[in-house]
This record gives structure tokens, sequence and C-alpha cells, in this order.
């Protein structure tokens, strides 16, 4: 017969407004039977019908709901989904590279899917996703036709459903590094060694937004494969790209040839140490950009996180030059908006250093964030002028 969840008296208001997510601790009590990811019906209380969502009973978020009527997950519903999905996207005007699921945000709790030219990356980030691994493959291969489609799914989240991080070949055949076309470049995304699903497609609104802060020396921090160096360095006399991994300036350096770009070089190093050397030695730049990974992936990490934030921000705020530009953001959703603009005040003070915020922008239209789920709007961007 299935699961059915019955939530305690009051706990349906945040998941009637739209959010996904049934904590486990929300939970009166549970009937029926059935595997563990099954797809089971959650109710109010009172016994109202709420939602239906893959259980997990290892996991905090017990259920993480994804149909809200009588449907079912049949490849049918997962082909229809997905199509309206990737139907929203071309009707903003992507086409070769962007992310066609995100997760909640498209009611696919989850799963990511992120198209690279004729290629796909996946991640399946719940027990239930990977269930239906097979299904979504099928369904993947009938919708795009693509070349290859590789899982990404090597990320800790995933020992959170009792799952461990694993990556691969789902079909055909996929290179190590996959050409794409954004802002006007031509760029090699590395699917199978990359960050995330190989490349943040999150920011590409945002590194074409940086042409305009580009002119003269341009340090970018945290660079990874150069997407904010590659848009700098269409305007700017020297880029500077700078990143802790090896791998990731070689995918730099092949970026700007590819381009034709001879004015970046890159620089191997830990961020933190290299803004301190560069305050000490008195350099300076017209525009630093910062876009480090996410410093708090918990609510507990808080207090932490602000702390790094803050150390970058302030020696950043001191090797730019006066009327230049900081360009700063976080990916990390615990680090609300409210907080990182607390933290870049404290830090504009300690530097001693009078700050503007010219620009604030967020995630690119491709990763939608809904109203009703904070965890979904998740990218502060900032462009600060500096004096």
């Amino acid at each position: 017969m299935g699961y059915n969840i019955y939530l305690k008296k009051s706990e349906e208001k945040r998941l009637i407004s739209g959010h996904s997510w049934v904590y486990a601790n929300e939970v009166e009590r549970i009937e029926g039977k059935d595997k563990n990811g099954s797809l089971s019906c959650v109710y109010s209380h009172d016994g109202r019908f709420i939602g239906k969502g893959y259980i997990n009973h290892l996991s905090k978020i017990l259920v993480r709901i994804f149909i809200r009527d009588d449907s079912s997950d049949t490849e049918d519903f997962y082909l229809r989904r997905i199509s309206e999905c990737n139907e929203a996207r071309l009707r903003l005007g992507y086409g070769n590279c962007y992310r066609v699921v995100f997760a909640e945000s498209d009611d696919l709790p989850a799963l990511i899917v992120d198209r690279y030219g004729d290629y796909l990356s996946v991640q399946l980030l719940s027990l239930g996703m990977d269930q239906r691994r097979d299904l979504i493959t099928s369904c993947l291969v009938k919708l795009f036709h693509p070349k290859g489609i590789y899982e990404r799914s090597d990320v800790s989240v995933r020992k959170k459903e009792g799952l461990e991080p694993v990556k691969g070949l789902l079909y055909g055949e996929v290179p190590d590094f996959c050409p794409i076309a954004e802002n006007g470049l031509k760029m090699l995304v590395d699917v199978k060694n990359g960050q995330k699903t190989g490349y943040f497609l999150d920011q590409k609104e945002n590194r074409f937004a940086v042409r305009r802060y580009s002119k003269g020396e341009v340090l970018d921090c945290f660079c990874n494969s150069g997407g904010f160096s590659m848009n700098a360095a269409t305007v700017a006399t020297h880029v500077t790209a700078c990143d802790i991994s090896p791998l990731a300036l070689e995918n730099v350096k092949a970026n700007a040839a590819l381009n034709g770009f001879t004015n970046i070089e890159t620089l191997q190093g830990d961020v933190f140490d290299v803004l301190r050397s560069f305050r000490r030695d008195g350099k300076i730049f017209d525009t630093v950009i910062l876009d480090p990974p996410a410093f708090c992936k918990s609510a507990n990490e808080v207090k932490d996180a602000c702390r790094g934030y803050k150390d970058i921000n302030l020696t950043a705020m001191k090797i730019v030059r006066p009327g230049g530009y900081l360009v700063t953001c976080s990916c990390s959703h615990y680090m609300t908006r409210t907080l990182f603009e607390k933290m870049l005040t404290e830090a504009a003070a300690e530097a001693g250093k009078t700050v503007r915020i010219l620009e604030t922008r967020t995630q690119a239209p491709d990763h939608p964030a809904r109203l009703s789920m904070d965890e979904t709007c998740y990218l502060k961007f900032y462009v600060l002028q500096v004096d």
C-alpha cells in the first residue's frame, strides 16, 4: 500500500506554501510499508493531502515532495517535467550551455542536469533519485539525443542520504574537455574532474557583467577554469588568474589559448596568502575579483565563514587602486545577503576605505530561486567601488 506520512499539528504550513522538504522531526506517524526510496504520500495532521515524494529513513529530510496531484513518477512524468524545464530555458534564450534542471526549484528535488553543448552532466543527490538513475538517463537520451552523459555525484552531501559519492559515464562517450560557447567566448569544460558538474554555469551573466569594470590590471582570485578571467581579458590590459589548483590553471591556459588571449597569466597559490603578499609588496590592481567556494555548508559554520570572507575582502580592498573595483561573491545560502553586507561594511571600516555598492546580482536565470525555499537562493554578487 506504500507509505503514508502524517505530520504533526501545524507542520504543513511551510509545505503548502511550496517548500519541498519534510523533516523527520516534523512527522507524527508513518503508516503502511514499502521499500526505502519509494514514492510516498504526505498528509497534514488532520488528513489533508499535501503531496508525494521519495522517502529516505536514513536522512533528516524524510521526504522531498515533488508531486502535488494524483500523478505518479512514471517515465512519461519525467519526460514531461524535464521537457518543461528545458523549454523554460530555451524561452530565456539559452541554447549551448545552461542548467536544464535545478533540483527543488524545478520540482525535481536532488536532481541537477547541466548541458555543455552536445554533452550532459548529471547529479543525483538523494536516495530516490539515485534509485532512478537508469530511468532518468533514458529520459535524457530521448529528449536531448546527447553524444554522452556523465554523472558527477561525487559530492559529500550524498552521505547524508546514506549514499557514497560516485561519478562515471552513464551514456555514450564524453571527452575529457567539452567545448562550449559562452558570452561569445570559447571554453573547454572539464566535465569529469572540474568543480561541481564541470563548470559554474550560475555565474555566466555575472562573468559578462565584469567586462564593464575590468579595464586595466585585473586580479581574478579562485579563478577555477578562468570564466571571469576570459571575460575580463576582452577589455583588460592584463589579467592575473589565481587558484590553488594546478589542474584549474592548466584549464585557464587552454581557454586563453583557445580565445587567442595573450594578456592572461596564471598564479598558483592559496588566495589568502597571495592577497597578503600583494599587500606586503605594495602591489595594486584596478579590479579584484573574489569568487570563492562556499565557506559554510551548514548553519553552524557561519561564524567561521564570516571571518574567512572578511579576511579576503578586507585585504582585497587594500590592494584595489583608489576608484577601482572589487567584485565579490558568496555562493552559500547560509551566508545571507544581510550577513554578507554586514561583513563587507566591517571589512571596509577596518580597511579604512570608502566603499560604494555599484551593482548587485544573483544566480543566472537558469538557476531560478523559489520564493518558498530560501535554500534555492544562494548566490550573492556585488560590485563595489573602493576609495
